[in-house]
């Protein structure tokens, strides 16, 4: 009986540590309940995160629908225009935009839809040659060919130069052509005729100052590379190379006159690119005259 006893008493001690256990469990769960609403109020600005990156996702994909721009594959027209912190101008031959240059050179245009105007000059030794030129040297006649033409190009149009003569280098930044005829002309008139044709690199300058200009201009508007030449370039493999991806990669419209050079070159390309041969000055002026009679009838939403 003395052991029935014990062993009742353990079980009643053993029944109530349960029960005690059980209610204490509950009633702590009871508390959490309890404090949930002001648990959930404390991560108010936890809660807002995901809401800021909605809508800024709202606004990109907004700024997407609104813009229907070419897209170049370095210049991002959808993402928000003072957004600078990363480079939009990838490394292409050896050349790397810094996000320093970016900054400062690509605030939003005034006219976006402007039409651009670069122009490569042939200052090489062989513009110094008479052929071609009606007594005169070629270098001569091309300088007041393009001085002619550069006063016609519109003065909303942007105007810009890269030239190679006596293994330096004369370089304008596209503005607009009421503001940069003068200097346009005063850079032409410095130059002589000397040394290699580095056409290759010209090229690429000339690129790199038409992608800043798209930057600002968000991808609209027009952008033409216009080459007044008289020689092979000194390695045409690099300017085939060049023409194929500004070709593929960009809007760009690749303009070329080839003086007194028949139609033999690397950027005359048929189908891709316009190329005009000239072997008078009067050629010479009539080819830099189509360039903007064939821009007047470019339409737009042919990108």
């Amino acid at each position: 009986m003395k052991n029935i006893s014990v062993y009742m008493a353990f079980k009643r001690s053993l029944y109530i540590m349960t029960v005690t256990f059980a209610v204490l469990f509950l009633t702590g769960c009871g508390d959490n309940n309890e404090q949930a609403p002001s648990s959930s109020s404390t991560p108010q600005t936890t809660s807002s995160t995901p809401q800021t990156s909605i809508s800024s996702q709202q606004t990109l994909n907004n700024s997407s629908q609104h813009n229907d721009s070419p897209e170049w594959p370095f210049i991002d027209v959808r993402a928000n225009a003072t957004a600078l912190s990363e480079p939009l101008i990838k490394e292409q031959s050896g050349t790397t935009l810094t996000k320093d240059a970016l900054k400062e050179d690509t605030a939003i245009a005034n006219n976006l839809t402007a039409k651009n105007f670069l122009l490569i000059f042939d200052g090489s030794g062989s513009m110094a040659e008479l052929q071609c030129g009606a007594g005169r040297r070629k270098i001569e006649v091309a300088k007041d060919a393009v001085t002619e033409w550069a006063k016609t190009v519109p003065e909303n149009a942007n105007l810009g130069l890269v030239a190679f003569y006596h293994k330096m280098w004369a370089e304008l930044d596209l503005m607009p052509a009421i503001d940069q005829k003068d200097l346009f002309s005063q850079q032409i008139e410095n130059l002589w005729a000397s040394a290699s044709t580095p056409l290759a690199e010209a090229l690429e300058k000339a690129y790199e100052k038409l992608t800043l200009t798209g930057r600002k201009q968000l991808g609209y508007g027009e952008y033409t590379i216009v080459v007044v030449t008289d020689g092979i370039a000194d390695d045409p493999k690099s300017l085939y190379e060049s023409i194929n991806r500004i070709l593929a990669e960009s809007p760009v419209n690749i303009y070329t006159i080839g003086f007194c050079i028949g139609e033999s070159h690397s950027l005359n390309q048929p189908g891709r690119t316009i190329y005009r041969s000239a072997d008078n000055p009067d050629e010479l002026k009539k080819g830099l005259s189509q360039i903007l009679a064939e821009s007047d009838s470019f339409d737009e939403k042919s990108f």
